[in-house]
């Protein structure tokens, strides 16, 4: 129950009195990101030896979790997780964490209709302003919704986080129970992607596609940053940003003027975005910076939300793709490495807007073992989370070239898939396409998938 609801003012606590109200069998919210507690962490771990079947909710984790380190095996305290990074993909491989499916977009509504229960709530912040708010950082996200979930809601104030302006990025101290000190350390922050030679080839062939004006959604990684910066070397103009994360490149394309959101039907001449993770210059530039806007995520990702702009491009990376078009991004086989986040829906999303295109992107082969594999597969391995599938997928890209699926046949997808395959695993596609029945014994050559255009009005 929050202080407001029951008339009591926020009281300030250690962090041990506040870890000293988790009871065994308990659920606990972490929330998002850079806003995952510390100082809270710490004290939690030290009673893992009184507790049993605590289960902690979180999303994308930043650093290691104390309570991780003091019970290895997960039986005091398991972690579940709403998307994957590198540490929770760790933790998860060692048995210590779960993957609950989501489509980002639909998380508040989610948090307010479907998750049962959250009896603590525990979310960094930063410091209480004249008014009263605790800003949530950069990181809108879904966190209004767990305050409004949780029966109990700590605040762990950090002086050292990016404050951050949005609509509904702020708790006010009515609604908070406990507050405890941080411990003041700067941000967590993600190294930026490296990005390979064939990135940059792909990015070529995709930022070709983006002209002046275009709306862009850009994912995490090495090859949608480097698409940025293919704009800035293409001197592409008034380009528009709503995206679910905000990322190095689409901060460099604000710096540079390149992103001014002149064109945008909405949020005119503000870069939109529901979460940042990255660099501390990225959070730098966005302090305080009314340019930049975190919102919740059920307003910069679904999709009627965001198809009111025109000419969204979405740009992401994905990690196979069948001859079929079926895009796989979060796992392979039955393990899985990241989540579904806002790829699907960005794909909605920009196939509903008016002039819109999505771009999937992937280098053609990998190495597993000392071998060269290919992206481009007859079948996706069993087990494998389709996470866009092949009715949704509009283009799909590789270094050696970028197609269009849609109102293709199976045996013109098929096609298309195989030429951007790496050639030297072209044959071998194409005979098995042909002995699965993919693509028909009187299909001609000929009738290969041709690249579309979209009308953009």
């Amino acid at each position: 129950m929050s202080a407001q609801s029951c008339g009591k003012s926020a009281k300030h606590v250690s962090a041990e009195a506040a870890a000293g109200l988790v009871q065994s069998g308990m659920w606990l919210d972490y929330g998002f990101g850079i806003c995952q507690p510390d100082v809270f962490d710490a004290a939690l771990a030290a009673r893992v030896s009184e507790l049993r079947g605590v289960k902690v909710r979180s999303c994308i984790t930043m650093r290691p979790r104390a309570f991780h380190v003091a019970d290895p095996t997960g039986e005091s305290i398991l972690s579940l997780n709403w998307h994957f990074g590198g540490y929770d993909r760790r933790q998860h491989d060692a048995g210590r964490c779960n993957y609950i499916p989501l489509n980002l977009g639909e998380w508040p509504d989610l948090y307010r209709r479907f998750v049962d229960r959250v009896d603590i709530g525990i979310i960094q912040v930063c410091p209480k302003d004249a008014d009263g708010f605790y800003n949530f950082s950069c990181a809108a996200s879904y966190h209004r919704a767990l305050v409004e979930k949780a029966k109990i809601v700590i605040v762990e104030v950090n002086p050292n986080l990016p404050w951050c302006h949005g609509q509904e990025n702020a708790v006010h101290e009515s609604e908070v129970d406990f507050v405890i000190d941080g411990d003041g350390r700067p941000a967590a922050e993600l190294p930026n992607a490296v990005t390979s030679d064939t990135d940059l080839a792909i990015a070529r062939l995709v930022g070709a596609e983006i002209s002046d004006g275009d709306c862009l959604q850009i994912g995490i990684g090495g090859l949608p940053n480097a698409v940025c910066r293919a704009l800035v070397e293409a001197g592409v103009k008034d380009l528009g940003i709503h995206t679910e994360m905000m990322v190095e490149g689409l901060m460099e394309l604000v710096k540079c003027g390149a992103a001014t959101g002149a064109r945008k039907q909405m949020d005119v001449g503000q870069a939109v975005y529901a979460f940042a993770i990255g660099s501390a210059e990225l959070y730098r530039y966005i302090n305080r910076n009314r340019v930049f806007q975190t919102r919740a995520v059920d307003y910069t990702n679904l999709p009627h939300s965001v198809a009111r702009n025109d000419n969204v491009v979405a740009v992401n990376s994905t990690g196979q793709m069948d001859l079929q078009g079926q895009a796989a991004s979060e796992s392979s086989g039955h393990r899985h490495f990241s989540g579904t986040g806002g790829q699907l829906g960005f794909v909605r999303a920009a196939y509903q807007s008016k002039g819109g295109r999505a771009y999937l992107c992937m280098p053609s082969t990998y190495e597993k073992g000392g071998m060269r594999k290919s992206r481009v597969v007859l079948d996706l391995p069993g087990g494998t989370i389709v996470t866009v599938p092949r009715t949704d997928v509009m283009y799909a890209a590789t270094e050696f070239g970028l197609v269009c699926l849609k109102g293709k046949s199976v045996a013109e997808r098929a096609m298309a898939m195989i030429s951007i395959a790496h050639p030297d695993f072209r044959e071998g596609l194409q005979r098995d396409a042909y002995a699965k029945g993919l693509i028909p014994r009187a299909y001609f050559a000929s009738s290969q998938a041709a690249s579309c255009t979209p009308d953009n009005g």
